[in-house]
């Protein structure tokens, strides 16, 4: 497996990671590999998951759903 060497890294990016990795039960080493791979690899969704996922945030938000007259009307409102 290939090594990288990144330099300059600011202190508070090292501090943040250390956290993570604490948090996460990783090495370092681990949790930069770690955010790395979920930062440039792809990470397919499913259908379901992504509906899933978008009911979740529905069920969070208060008074919805909304009509498309008042959405309409509070667009209007924030123009004037």
């Amino acid at each position: 497996m290939p090594n990288l060497t990144i330099k300059g890294i600011p202190q508070q990016v090292v501090e943040r990671l250390k956290a993570r990795a604490k948090i996460n039960h990783r090495s370092l080493n681990a949790e930069v590999i770690a955010c790395l791979e979920h930062a440039v690899l792809p990470q397919r969704v499913s259908p379901d998951e992504m509906l899933a996922r978008a009911a979740a945030a529905r069920s969070r938000v208060k008074g919805g759903p909304y009509s498309a007259k008042f959405i309409a009307d509070a667009i209007r409102e924030g123009r004037e």
